[in-house]
């Protein structure tokens, strides 16, 4: 073995030049902004942010060499502000003999950088001694310090589609010089290069390993790449959801509003991608009492009760059980009617306070039950609903000031409608009318 050829497949196809980059054309195309940067020589500082196996690396990487810069890489869980330092200093002597010497400073998982890292960067990014490329899976917007954040142009990578991923498989069939070509050209299914492509979930590194170890597979039996041999190799599907990254807030995002919306189909995906992920079940639990008061309310007051239910059973049983008790609780608030009136209400009621509506409660509500309450007015006057016809009477609960005002506003939906009605009835009754 010589060479590269003990390099991992997707080391050794790893693209050189922008032509051979998949993916991502409305920036590296033909006429795109990079493309035209690069020729100018004005490539500005740059920040990758994208999911693994997106090309932030490659992208960097083929960037430095469009320019014929000298790259000198900082790995972020070891490089000190003393290295990053450094380096500037030793871009500026590289500059001062050539002007137009660039230094390509490459940061992976820029994110790790501390605020004391990403500070030390900022005066050769401002000055232009070098031109930082970071890369990160993190979003940038959490990870990033705002000064440094601003001084870089953002470049969102998407998970490679399906036509992407194809592109990069053949052409790791066909390549003779670095793809499996070079060592075997045996027969591989269509079927067998869509599963691949579906197990990588956009990642063209896993596509890439999957294939060399399906590869390997058919070659020490002398067969063809099957649908099966990929089955054998491949082992789990990859599955991403990072509990502590930007799949995180995005899925639990997404699972919220799809019950909110009232898709149960949507709520239960977005549930499967959690648990599959390894999600805390009492946080997904958590949301889900959350949603049945925000979005549910009181056009379905049992959604609260089956969502608080839910939550007592999972701590109880935990997985793998769970997972049917958070389904059950989901389907039921996405298919519940839906009403924020009451989250409304409380926004409205904390709004007024901070104008400063701090007024003092009327004195036939106040605490009576002590010895010489009564000598200070409280409780006098007022009336128990029990001891009238209903169970109901007209007296004033709200504050002088504030007599009049409404905050709970119920809509037409569920049992609210019945609740809308009855309130109406009451308000009526002491001379309120509906805001």
């Amino acid at each position: 073995m010589s060479g590269s050829d003990w390099q991992p497949l997707a080391a050794r196809m790893r693209p050189h030049t922008l032509s051979e980059f998949v993916g991502h054309s409305e920036i590296v195309g033909a006429g795109g902004w990079l493309q035209r940067a690069i020729r100018a020589g004005r490539v500005p500082s740059l920040l990758l942010f994208g999911p693994p196996g997106s090309g932030k690396t490659t992208l960097a990487m083929i960037i430095a060499k469009e320019l014929a810069a000298t790259v000198v890489r900082l790995n972020a869980t070891s490089a000190s502000v003393a290295d990053i330092r450094q380096a500037a200093v030793t871009a500026g002597r590289r500059r001062q003999g050539l002007e137009t010497e660039v230094t390509v400073v490459f940061v992976d998982e820029i994110h790790r950088f501390n605020k004391a890292q990403q500070d030390a960067l900022l005066p050769a990014v401002e000055s232009g001694v070098f031109t930082l490329i970071g890369a990160t899976t993190e979003n940038p917007f959490f990870a990033i310090t705002g000064p440094l954040l601003s001084r870089l142009q953002l470049v969102r990578l998407n998970a490679l589609n399906d036509d992407d991923l194809k592109k990069v498989v053949e052409r790791a069939l066909s390549d003779r010089q670095r793809g499996v070509a070079a060592w075997w050209q045996g027969e591989v299914e269509p079927a067998a290069v869509d599963l691949i492509i579906r197990l990588a979930g956009g990642d063209a590194r896993i596509a890439l390993n999957i294939l060399e170890q399906a590869v390997h597979y058919a070659a020490g039996r002398g067969g063809a790449i099957s649908e099966a041999v990929v089955t054998a190799v491949c082992g789990e599907p990859h599955r991403i959801h990072d509990r502590d990254g930007d799949a995180h807030y995005d899925i639990i995002s997404a699972f919220i509003k799809s019950m909110r919306g009232g898709d149960p189909d949507a709520a239960v995906h977005y549930l499967a991608r959690m648990l599959a992920g390894g999600e805390d079940i009492n946080f997904i639990a958590r949301r889900i009492v959350i949603c049945a008061a925000e979005d549910v309310g009181n056009a379905d007051p049992q959604a609260l009760m089956v969502a608080t239910a839910a939550a007592r059973a999972v701590h109880m049983v935990g997985m793998p059980e769970a997972r049917i008790i958070l389904a059950q609780a989901a389907i039921y608030i996405a298919c519940a009617p839906k009403s924020n009136a009451s989250y409304l209400a409380i926004d409205r009621a904390l709004a007024g306070l901070e104008r400063g509506k701090h007024c003092p409660v009327p004195a036939h509500l106040r605490d009576g039950s002590y010895r010489g309450a009564a000598r200070l007015g409280h409780g006098r006057g007022y009336k128990y609903p029990h001891d009238h016809p209903g169970h109901w009477v007209s007296q004033q609960y709200l504050p002088d000031e504030l007599v009049g005002t409404i905050y709970y506003q119920p809509t037409g939906q569920g049992a609210e409608k019945v609740i809308g009605e009855r309130l109406a009835g009451w308000r009526a009754g002491r001379g309120r009318r509906e805001g």
